[in-house]
């Protein structure tokens, strides 16, 4: 186990919005994928294999939960992935899918941006101890 991983004193506040706002938008872009590729806006009628995109987001939510610094960290790299399915879909696609494609993307922000100030928070409260 990494000092980073379980430190002995308690963590700030904001590491706990930080974990909070990361697995929820994580949860929020497994249950988007789904519904999106199953039933709201399918690539083919009856829904497509593209639905298995979500299988590599159910793989961090156990170190997320666990307040993992090196899950936050690798979490911040894989949601660049979605980030350019997002765009590349909202700019492509029409109607619903593009208002999908929208909310896959501040999903993606909010991920990376609730990753990003944790790791710094918890790396700033490592060095002041």
């Amino acid at each position: 186990m990494h000092a980073t991983d379980s430190p002995a004193q308690p963590l700030p506040p904001a590491v706990a919005v930080t974990r909070i706002v990361a697995v929820g938008s994580v949860l929020g872009l497994i249950v988007l994928g789904l519904a999106w590729e199953l039933w709201l806006a399918p690539l083919h009628p009856g829904g497509s294999w593209l639905v298995l995109k979500v299988l590599p987001l159910c793989l961090p939510l156990a170190g997320l939960l666990r307040n993992r610094m090196y899950t936050y960290r690798w979490v911040s790299l894989l949601v660049w992935i979605y980030f350019a399915e997002g765009v590349v879909r909202a700019w492509s696609d029409r109607g619903l899918s593009a208002r999908l494609a929208l909310l896959e993307i501040a999903l993606c922000l909010a991920l990376f941006a609730a990753c990003a100030l944790h790791v710094r928070t918890r790396l700033r409260n490592t060095r002041t101890s």
